[in-house]
């Protein structure tokens, strides 16, 4: 019995050290793309903001926000057999990402302002700070005037 679990545990040894080497001798011939002359994190980088330069890549995103808020908006006021507890979290969770949207376009309209104007990332991201805390003061003095929020 004692030499059954020993050689159980010699070949589970060898077969971990064989799935070690494997992957790394697969790994030593993959390169990420463009990383044979600058180094990977500007490889990822470069790829990355290639895609994000692209039109279709933000209509297609803009596309999925709008349909993913509208179908959770729907879901949420529809009459489909869900409880009012979980109903009331989807809308409230349609009504956070709508207001994380208006709130990233305020940050990111003051940012590229800033930045289109000649100021540097800091002043870029103070203005954004700044624009997006008057957006929170002015939600805050409208809750305490009117109670907009529940």
């Amino acid at each position: 019995m004692v030499s059954l679990t020993l050689l159980s545990t010699a070949l589970m040894g060898l077969l971990v050290v064989a799935t070690f080497v494997a992957v790394a001798q697969i790994g030593g011939k993959r390169t990420a793309p463009g990383a044979g002359s600058t180094s990977r994190y500007d490889a990822i980088t470069g790829t990355l903001g290639e895609i994000a330069r692209k039109p279709v890549t933000w209509a297609v995103t803009f596309v999925a926000i709008a349909v993913g808020i509208g179908a959770v908006a729907l879901l949420a006021v529809g009459n489909f057999g869900l409880s009012e507890g979980l109903s009331g979290s989807l809308l409230t969770a349609v009504y956070a990402a709508v207001g994380l949207l208006l709130t990233g376009f305020v940050f990111l309209g003051a940012y590229f302002g800033a930045r289109g104007r000649g100021l540097g990332n800091a002043h870029g991201v103070a203005a954004g700070s700044f624009a997006s805390g008057l957006v929170f003061l002015v939600l805050i003095a409208v809750e305490l005037l009117i109670g907009i929020v529940g």
